[in-house]
Order: structure tokens, then C-alpha cells, then sequence
């Protein structure tokens, strides 16, 4: 073989190499593959990419391997059914289809383009559809009228191999069939036994129905309702979708239809059904009121009804939601794993019973912890999983998946599952995803939060979404004429408290404070002048708000540095009982998973004594944000203990391993091999297992501090805190000139610090 032959036998396998390289799985500005050299641009575009082009144009299967169409969706619409808008256009639906994509992002880690189709006629919309499906790797039609939604998927699914689904049919039906099989166990019925009512009779309805039917309802025992009442034998002028559910009866209204019903699901309109109706309903009935905002009967008025009613919603607030998110994320990345040809019924009711199989099984600690209950178990008040819970991802993936192989549709075998669960979760390992749960639990409760430095624009505008988002209560401390000279300046509107140290109003206040002062320190060097002059300065009031139980939580700093402004703090404010040492912690958002450095700002050299506190108090925080903590203490030795800082690490993980068998923690050891599971793998012994660490406890703070503001000025990852740790009391002293972002995420650790408060 010549040397040009072989250079360019190189030269191909490079550019099939790099076309094979694993997609980030995030549609960015700046390129995922590398792209800093003339070499790698000529594998990126011509003449590499021609390489990867013959290979599929030899074998169309192989797009999968060398393209990103294996995580790629379209979401589509005419806009013709947006949500509760109607026919309101492609334009105007476009909001909605990008929210859709994001879900599938945020929960399974699949690109999505949003397409709106400005076409109303189901063959020419058909045809559009078929023309660009070759770029995707599957399909969701979604926010399409009927009856031109049943025509339009169905011919797609007959004339397309890839995955396709319309989600407002099929989506709901997949998950409130889950909530139907574990409702009808607590309440002790058979489902081939049930009479049910059907109120609507949309694509979504016919969907449901013809899913029920699947799992064994009789088709004789449905009474569907569309808007001229029980579609019954004496209507005419019926769709062919609603022919298949007409009933042999003289009833015609809905109220007549719930007597002695034993399972009402209204996919209608708000406040259709009344109390009377639910009394009239068989015993232990099951209502899903699935119309959004407002479920046709309100789930407080059902539940003061009868207390025997088994309720589900569509609405976040109330147990039993009825999310289409516990759904289509899930299903899809189970049928793009296996380059599925199609989502079928097996699909379907795989989908349906791993999500009805979840909510049955033991609710793990970690999901407990993200919706902020001390408990939740199978029940009434629980018969469907919660969005957040992270056995979704791999329960109802591999479920789906696994049917796409039996059922014989797919183009890809998965022969390892327990290898495919780990991916899985690595994909989903994404700090959006984290900082969604923990503001979705500040809203669920939200708690005052008062802002230090409120004239400063990052910290009104951190304000302002605070409250706009729901996630807390703000107040403001500063100078009141400046505070408003700002908002003014800014264009910032807030009608919030301002709490201003030395206006007037607070006269009273000073001298309670001052008297709170001067008793804590009056023997550690403050005397009553100096109690009644700093009792003006806010670094002291914000303090001696939260000591009074005048704010839940504060958020301090922004413009000074950090240790002046913690000192206050840490004369006013009582440690937990029990610590010795408050430390504080960042968290580091990376592309994969969150981890937690500690101590990054006020131990300078810790004993070991001092490291076995602060590692315990990062092991309680992290679990507070329902992750399981594996922790390293970290040295530039492993395993070793040669050098003194080493022996200092080691004996602070001797006293963990003896005082605390169950921490999964280890060390000493070096931060590169403490992230990497094959290089755990070399230490057997080691309690980390092959599994990599996620909390990093350093044994000194300029290892720590540089380490986390090395990440933080590359701007290689978003980072949270500050977070104190071992204060009795939500208290939180920001960076200097901290972001929007990194305000408002720490003012929600605040409030989940008050939270957990509130329920000791």
C-alpha cells in the first residue's frame, strides 16, 4: 500500500471518528465538536465530511451513527387546538411548541426543533410533514383540531419509519391510564367491571378511551359526553371517532350519566360538574378533572364532597397531576435508543404500566427531599408519579424500549440494559434540571427573604423575579430614597417592603435590636455607643431582622467583602447545636452532574477534627437538595499519607469511618481521580466504589477558594453560593458583584434552608 493511500485511509477513519463523536445534546452557539484547527475543520465540512456522507449514502442506517438525527425531535403544529386558545395560528402557537421542547430537554435530554406549519389542509400539511422528516429522528405532532388530527397521524405513522406521536391524543391517555389501573386498585375495583363517564370527546378523549379499552375496560360501559350531551343512538352527525362510542341508551346529560358511575375523566371544561353530580356517583368513585386552569370541579370542593373520592388533576398544586411530562420525554428517548420504526401500542402500554409500577413501589428519600414532604406513600393522595422524580428517565425508557424490541420495530438492540440505565442518568446529570427542582420547591412554600444592598440593579432585578416567579417573598434593606431613586432609574416597578436602618419608622425597632446587641456582645468588646451606632449599618440590621423573626431568610453582601460582611453575621447569629465551625459551600453546576466544593471561604486550615465537621455539614446540605452525597477528601496524595497535609486528610477520614460507617465518604485523594470511576476502580478498597465523587471537601481554603473562582472566572460552569453551612438561621453573604442568576439561586437555597426550619 502507497503512503498516499494509507495517509488518506487515515484521513477517513479521522473524519468517520469525528462525525461519530457522541453530540453534547446541547443546540449551542459555539460548536460541540472540536474546531480549533485547519484539521479539524477539514473533518467538520470538506473534505472530511464527505466521508461520513458515502458511508450513509452506502447504508442509510449509519445517519444514526455519524448525525445528531438519533436525539433529535421535531415538535410540530398548525396551531390550530393551542392549548385552551383554539385555533389561534402558527405563529401565535410558536411559545407553546418551544416550551414542549424544552421539556424534552430539561427531562430527557433530547434536542427538538419546533416547526410551525402555516397549512390548514391535512394532505398538504401531511406532505410537508413527510418532506423534512428524513432530518429527525422522531416526531411530535402536537396542538392540532380533530377530527384532522386522527387523519393526519394516522397516515403518518402508515407512511413514516420513525417515531411518531401526537401527544395531545396519546399523551394524556398514557398517563392517566397509569393513574386509572392504581386508582381502581385502592378503591377495589375491577376494570373490566366499571361503568365510566367520559366528558369530552376530543382527540385526547377518543385517545383515552381506546387506551382503557386496551387495558380491559368494556366499551359498554363508557358514556361519552361531548358539548350536546351523552352520545347516545339518537345523535346524528357524528364524526367517525365518535360513531365507535355511541351508547345503546335513552340518556342524554351528564348528570344523569354520573348516577351510580364508578370513574369520571373530564377532558372538557372548568366546573361542569357539581357537587350533586359527585354524590351521585357509585361508592369510592375516581374523578380525573383534568381541564386546565379550572378542573371540571374544583379538587377542594370534591374532597369536601365525599371523602371516599379518589381525585386527579391537571394542575400541579393538588395531588395526582396529570402531567403529559411524566410521558412523552420518556417514551421518546426510549424509542430514539433503539431507532424505533415507529411508537406502537405496545409502546404505549409499556409507558403505561412502568409509570402505574413507580408510583406503587417504595418512594426513595431523594424524591421526598425535592418536593419538600416528610412523606409520601401509595395512596389516595398518591396513585401517579411526580414529574421530578428521577426514576422516570430510566423506568419508563428501558420499558419502552425493551416493547420496541419485542414488538419486533426496532432498528438498534440494547444488550446491555444495566450499561443503558447508567447512561440515562448520566444524560439527565444537568445542572437546568437541579435548579428547577429547588425553585419548584420554594414556590410550593415560599418564605420572606429580605436583600441586602438594595440600591444595586443586580439585586432589584433578582427581586423582582423572585417575586414575579413565585419563589419568595422580598423585602429590601437600604436607603430608601436611593433604593426608589434606583428603581426609577432602572425602569424597575416592585411593591415590596423597603427596610431602611435609620429611617424614622424604624426608631422602635433600633432600640430592640440595640438592646439584642448589646446583651449578645456587651462582653466581647461592644459597648451600648457602639450597639446603638451599628445597629444603623445594615450588615448588622439584616442580622438582627432574621434573629427577630422579622424575615425568614437574608441575603447580604454584593458589595463588600466577604468576611466584613459575614462577621455580623457570626455575632448575632447562634450556630446549630452541636458545631463548633460554620464553613461554607459553592455549588458547582457542570455539564454532567452538580458538585459541591467545602470549605471555599472561612476556615483557612482546618484540623481534622475541624474537615470531619465541615464534611458532615456538606453530607446534610447536599441531601437537603435530594442527591445522594458521595464525598472526597481531597489531597494531592492517594492513599498515601506521606506528606502533612496528607496525614491531616487521612486522620479526618479515619474519625468518618469510625464515628459514621454509613458516609460514603474517602481520602485522601486527588481531585482528578476522585471524578473519575475508572480510575476509583484501582482502589477496590475504597468506599467511593467505582462510582465517582460529587462533593469535594479540600483541605485547606486556598485550595478550595481558588479551585471554585478558577471554575467561576472561566465561566466553565454555573456556580451557586456561597452556602453557609452550620448556622441556625437561613443566612446567605453573596460574592462580590454576584449575577441575576446567581442572587435569585441563592435567595432559593434560602428559602429551602427557612423551610426546613419551619418544620423543626
Amino acid at each position: 500500500m502507497s503512503k498516499n493511500s494509507r495517509d488518506q485511509n487515515a484521513f477517513d477513519k479521522a473524519a468517520l471518528d469525528y462525525h461519530r463523536q457522541e453530540p453534547k445534546g446541547k443546540i449551542e452557539v459555539i460548536p460541540s465538536k472540536p474546531h480549533s484547527s485547519q484539521r479539524d475543520l477539514s473533518l467538520a465540512y470538506s473534505p472530511g465530511v464527505a466521508v461520513p456522507c458515502m458511508a450513509i449514502h452506502d447504508d442509510p442506517q449509519a445517519v444514526y451513527e455519524y448525525t445528531s438525527k438519533g436525539n433529535l425531535v421535531a415538535v410540530i403544529s398548525n396551531g390550530t387546538a393551542v392549548l385552551g386558545l383554539g385555533d389561534i395560528g402558527p405563529e401565535a402557537s410558536k411559545p407553546v411548541m418551544e416550551g414542549k421542547g424544552l421539556l424534552f430537554k430539561i427531562f430527557a435530554g433530547i434536542n427538538v426543533f419546533d416547526i410551525e406549519i402555516n397549512e390548514k389542509d391535512p394532505d398538504k400539511f401531511i406532505e410537508t410533514v413527510k418532506a423534512i422528516a428524513p432530518t429527525f429522528g422522531g416526531i411530535n405532532l402536537e396542538d392540532i383540531k380533530a377530527p384532522e388530527a386522527f387523519y393526519i397521524e394516522q397516515r403518518l405513522k402508515e407512511e413514516l419509519d420513525i417515531p411518531l406521536m401526537h401527544d395531545d391524543q396519546h399523551g394524556t391517555a398514557i398517563i392517566s391510564a397509569a393513574a386509572l389501573i392504581n386508582a381502581l386498585e385502592i378503591a377495589g375495583k375491577k376494570i373490566g367491571e366499571v361503568k365510566m363517564v367520559i366528558n369530552g370527546a376530543g382527540a385526547a378523549a377518543i385517545a383515552c378511551a381506546k387506551l382503557y379499552i386496551s387495558l380491559g375496560l368494556d366499551p359498554k360501559n363508557i358514556l361519552m359526553c361531548d358539548s350536546k350531551g351523552v352520545i347516545n343512538h339518537k345523535r346524528e352527525n357524528l364524526t367517525p371517532e365518535k360513531i365507535d362510542f355511541i351508547a345503546e341508551t335513552d340518556i342524554s346529560t351528564l348528570e344523569e350519566a354520573l348516577v351510580d358511575s364508578d370513574v369520571f375523566v373530564g377532558l372538557s371544561k372548568g366546573n361542569v360538574m357539581s357537587a350533586r353530580m359527585l354524590l351521585s356517583m357509585a361508592k369510592n368513585p375516581i374523578v380525573f378533572a383534568l381541564a386546565n386552569p379550572d378542573p371540571e370541579i374544583s379538587y377542594d370542593l370534591a374532597l369536601e364532597t365525599r371523602d371516599d373520592v379518589m381525585m386527579a388533576t391537571g394542575r400541579s398544586d393538588y395531588p395526582n397531576q396529570v402531567n403529559n411530562v411524566l410521558g412523552f420525554p420518556y417514551i421518546f428517548r426510549g424509542a430514539l435508543d433503539v431507532q424505533a420504526k415507529g411508537i406502537n401500542e405496545a409502546m404505549k402500554l409499556a409507558a403505561v404500566y412502568a409509570l402505574a409500577e413507580i408510583a406503587k413501589e417504595p418512594v426513595p428519600e431523594m424524591v421526598k427531599l425535592a418536593y419538600n414532604v416528610r412523606d409520601i406513600s401509595f395512596g389516595k393522595e398518591y396513585f401517579i408519579p411526580k414529574p421530578f422524580d428521577n426514576r422516570l428517565i430510566t423506568k419508563v425508557s428501558i420499558a419502552v424500549a425493551k416493547a420496541a424490541m419485542e414488538s419486533g420495530i426496532a432498528g438498534k438492540v440494547i444488550e446491555d440494559f444495566e450499561a443503558y440505565e447508567n447512561q440515562l442518568l448520566d444524560r439527565m446529570g444537568r445542572d437546568e434540571k437541579l435548579v428547577r427542582m429547588m425553585q419548584n420547591r420554594a414556590k410550593a412554600n415560599p418564605k420572606r427573604v429580605t436583600l441586602g444592598n438594595g440600591e444595586e440593579y443586580n439585586i432589584l432585578k433578582a427581586a423582582q423575579i423572585l417575586q414575579e416567579e413565585g419563589i419568595a417573598y422580598p423585602s429590601l434593606l437600604g436607603s430608601k430614597k436611593l433604593i426608589r431613586e434606583k428603581m426609577e432609574q432602572y425602569g424597575i416597578t416592585l411593591d415590596i417592603p423597603i427596610i431602611d436602618p435609620n429611617d424614622d419608622e424604624q426608631k422602635e425597632t433600633r432600640k430592640k435590636y440595640r438592646k439584642t446587641l448589646w446583651d449578645k456582645r456587651n462582653r466581647k468588646g461592644i459597648n451600648e455607643y457602639k450597639s446603638k451606632r451599628y445597629v444603623r449599618q445594615r450588615d448588622y440590621f439584616g442580622p438582627l431582622m432574621l434573629e427577630h423573626g422579622d424575615t425568614d431568610a437574608l441575603i447580604i453582601g454584593f458589595s463588600k467583602s466577604y468576611a466584613s460582611v459575614l462577621k455580623p453575621v457570626l455575632e448575632i447569629i447562634d450556630k446549630k447545636p452541636g458545631v463548633n465551625k460554620v464553613a461554607a459551600m459553592m455549588m458547582i453546576l457542570t455539564e454532567k452532574k452538580p458538585l459541591f466544593f467545602a470549605d471555599t471561604s472561612i476556615n483557612k486550615n482546618p484540623t481534622p477534627e475541624e474537615l470531619v465537621e465541615i464534611a458532615r455539614m456538606a453530607e446534610f446540605t447536599v441531601k437537603s437538595f435530594a442527591i445522594e452525597p458521595r464525598l472526597a477528601m481531597l489531597g494531592f496524595e492517594n492513599f498515601s499519607a506521606k506528606a502533612d497535609t496528607s496525614k491531616k486528610v487521612a486522620a479526618a477520614v479515619k474519625m468518618l469511618h469510625e464515628k459514621y460507617p454509613k458516609m460514603i465518604v474517602d481520602g485522601e485523594i486527588q481531585p482528578d481521580f476522585a471524578l473519575d470511576g475508572d480510575h476509583l476502580a484501582d482502589y477496590p478498597f475504597s468506599k467511593l466504589g467505582s462510582n465517582p465523587a460529587n462533593v469535594l471537601i479540600f483541605p485547606n481554603l486556598e485550595s478550595a477558594n481558588l479551585s471554585y473562582k478558577i471554575i467561576r472566572g472561566m465561566k466553565a460552569a454555573q456556580t451557586i453560593g456561597p452556602i453557609l453551612m452550620g448556622l441556625d438561621q437561613p443566612v446567605h453573604v453573596l460574592q462580590m458583584r454576584s449575577s441575576v442568576d446567581e442572587i435569585v439561586n441563592l435567595a432559593t437555597i434560602a428559602v429551602l434552608d427557612a423551610q426546613i426550619k419551619e418544620k423543626k
